[in-house]
């Protein structure tokens, strides 16, 4: 492939990303509307049995679906599975609490906390220079939650708590690549998700309105699109170059809850989340320069 030909795929799967970004945004800001009236399992539940029914169909256009879900490490895709369905329930009952760009600010750190993991559960080597940022990024919560100074708000631990969970299910995400595709892992965590919200959803269930309803579809679809060109743009691109463009979705975050929460950081979050953020670039950076070396 010649040099403009990868340009325009690296050109292409950027904006997938970005695209992608916008719409989690907007999924955030649904969710936050949502989770003022409805439970989480209520929530999860249409989410999941939406988003099964959307892995199940991309995944047979390809190949046969016992292949899809078949796994040669079973028990941690189910482990993995598990984990992210918390992980986005937890994110549920936080953004009760939060802004939408707190939130996010926040959850920023996850890369970081994948350093952390890596290195000292899993043995990867990480140098000082990676270290150093993420000292960096811890720095730059501090700045965010100023501790001792304001009131600490009731959401600012759960939302770290829900960013070091996607930060294990990223470390599990990486963990389970060895063995299988990602096609294999998007849909057991969809089926997985699915069956157990459908076992705890009953019990939480509130008859939504008919607005309601068109907001919870909106929610499912605007879920599936966002997998979906992530998984586009994997294909096009490869996922060192999409990493950084991850970080839009602050960006998007902050606009959007600005246009319909009139919410705004102050100064000293937006003076953290860039601390963050420019440590989450530079940990990036690093892992992509260790993995060219090696």
């Amino acid at each position: 492939m010649n040099t403009d030909a990868r340009q325009d795929n690296a050109t292409f799967g950027i904006t997938l990303v970005v695209s992608a970004m916008f719409i989690f945004a907007t999924q955030d800001a649904i969710t936050k509307t949502l989770a003022e009236t409805y439970s989480a399992p209520q929530i999860l539940w249409v989410r999941f049995v939406f988003y099964a029914v959307f892995a199940l169909a991309f995944s047979a256009r390809k190949r046969p679906l016992r292949f899809a879900l078949r796994s040669r490490a079973p028990w941690l895709q189910v482990a993995r599975s598990l984990l992210i369905v918390a992980e986005i329930a937890m994110f549920i009952i936080t953004i009760r609490y939060m802004s939408l760009a707190e939130m996010h600010a926040l959850l920023a750190t996850f890369p970081l906390m994948v350093t952390a993991i890596a290195a000292l559960f899993l043995g990867e080597p990480v140098g000082i220079r990676r270290w150093g940022a993420v000292f960096a990024g811890f720095v730059g919560v501090l700045i965010i939650i100023r501790p001792g100074i304001i009131e600490l708000q009731p959401g600012v631990l759960l939302a770290l708590v829900t960013a070091l969970m996607f930060a294990g299910y990223n470390v599990m995400t990486r963990m389970v690549a060895k063995y299988d595709d990602g096609e294999t892992s998007t849909v057991y965590m969809a089926v997985i998700g699915a069956v157990v919200m459908t076992c705890l959803g009953p019990f939480y269930w509130i008859d939504p309105t008919l607005t309601d309803w068109m907001w919870l579809i909106c929610l499912s679809f605007t879920a599936a699109a966002g997998h979906f060109l992530l998984i586009k743009a994997l294909e096009v691109a490869p996922a060192s170059t999409l990493q950084p463009f991850n970080y839009t979705l602050l960006v998007f975050a902050t606009v959007i809850g600005y246009i319909f929460f009139d919410n705004l950081p102050d100064f000293w979050t937006v003076v953290g989340a860039s601390v963050v953020v420019a440590s989450g670039l530079y940990t990036i950076y690093r892992e992509r320069r260790r993995k060219e070396a090696a």
